[in-house]
């Protein structure tokens, strides 16, 4: 007899692969684990200063081989695991994915998802062009067959770090479907490892535009991409790979909106940049820095806002100690807009600059910055500052959305809200 007094539990949904994957990444993180106690164990047995400099190596003797061991008999379960839940995967049926599950799978991704895609784990998202969570073919023939009502004014909305394309939807509000239904735009949402590079997923991104206005059932009279969040800067890495390449899309792009997003970084990465730095100070600690730096390289993108590969290459992604990005403005004769959010009822306090929406500082959301070169310069009516709000809230609040469509709104729309 079932307790009524018992709370009943949703299982969460997940697919065959997906458990294929997750073992392999238990496996990785156990081995993770045993380099991180065999170093700790080398560094007691070394007894070096308490402030003095870490032994390298690993252990030796009796004591090594028991690690080795350890290491190899993990690897090969592991090995052996990968390979009959592969085989499973293949010859059983798939099961449906579901919104708990493509969220769970998101947040994976955002933490390791660097890790997944280098080690070829299935949980790593492959990136695509999506609507109602089902992936486009970019072929002409079945583009259009999936939009069979397709405009001229295409929409693509980017997601954040961690989340995906279904959390758009946020207390029954749908920023792409309402612009879809006011301003008549076909809306896409890119899906995306927000855990790799961004300049990796910029890169990705230019080309799936490319192919998408290539291949747009009708002709293209207007492209906006409205994206928040880590989205944003996807975004601006794509128009500058996208320019790089001498891409085609660009000459369609007409207008950017960016939300909540960290153009020069967030405050969050640079705190945990400073606990491993504080780590690293003593030998004795120095091995749980391992932990901390395990986050993925799109988290370490965000402590001052990284575009281009540039940004981070020839040198551990971790050893970014100051802004030397170098500089990417927006790309030229496209109309650019950026929302802030603001936890606090009044945007003109030292406290509100520096919280901002709780997750993305008030000057980094508005493009703000000392050095000229990096700074976004728009005009005041492009920007826009929202109070009590955080940093979700700017996907579902109203004001937030009529601002938004206001914006977006055909010229002559615009000067008849002007006039009213």
């Amino acid at each position: 007899m079932k307790n009524p007094t018992a709370r009943s539990r949703r299982a969460l949904p997940i697919v065959r692969s997906d458990i294929q994957g997750l073992a392999r990444l238990g496996i990785d993180a156990f081995v993770g684990l045993t380099d991180l106690v065999e170093a700790m164990h080398h560094t007691i047995g070394n007894r070096p200063d308490v402030f003095g400099t870490a032994p390298t190596g690993r252990t030796s003797g009796l004591t090594g081989t028991v690690y080795q061991t350890i290491r190899g008999t993990s690897r090969l379960i592991g090995g052996a695991l990968d390979a009959l839940l592969g085989v499973l995967s293949r010859v059983t049926e798939e099961a449906d994915a579901s919104p708990e599950r493509d969220a769970f799978i998101a947040a994976l991704n955002g933490l390791w998802g660097d890790h997944l895609a280098d080690t070829d784990n299935p949980l790593a998202i492959p990136m695509a062009l999506r609507v109602a969570g089902r992936a486009l073919d970019l072929a002409g023939d079945e583009l259009a067959a999936a939009i069979p009502a397709a405009t001229g004014k295409v929409l693509v909305l980017a997601h954040g770090l961690c989340m995906n394309d279904l959390q758009w939807t946020r207390q029954g509000h749908n920023h792409g479907l309402a612009l879809a239904r006011d301003l008549g735009f076909s809306a896409l949402y890119l899906h995306y490892n927000s855990g790799r590079h961004v300049s990796q997923n910029g890169r990705e991104f230019a080309g799936l535009l490319e192919r998408l206005v290539a291949q747009w059932p009708v002709p293209i009279k207007e492209l906006v991409i409205v994206a928040h969040s880590m989205g944003g800067l996807v975004t601006r890495s794509a128009c500058h790979s996208g320019k790089e390449a001498g891409q085609r899309w660009l000459a369609s792009l007409t207008r950017l909106v960016f939300l909540g997003t960290p153009h020069h970084g967030a405050a969050l990465e640079r705190g945990g940049h400073l606990v491993d730095v504080l780590f690293g100070a003593s030998p004795y600690v120095a091995p749980l820095t391992r932990l901390g730096k395990a986050r993925s390289a799109g988290i370490t993108d965000l402590r001052f806002g990284n575009l281009q590969e540039a940004d981070w290459a020839g040198r551990d992604r971790h050893d970014q100690s100051q802004d030397d990005r170098r500089p990417t403005p927006l790309p030229v004769g496209v109309q650019a807009y950026v929302m802030a959010g603001c936890i606090a009822k009044n945007a003109d306090g030292v406290r509100a600059r520096v919280i901002g929406d709780g997750l993305v500082p008030l000057a980094s959301a508005l493009g703000e910055h000392r050095d000229p070169a990096q700074a976004l310069t728009l005009p005041p009516s492009h920007r826009c500052v929202v109070t009590s709000a955080n940093h979700w809230d700017l996907l579902s609040r109203s004001d937030v959305y009529e601002q938004m469509r206001r914006w977006l709104a055909p010229r002559r729309q615009q000067s008849q809200a002007r006039r009213s």
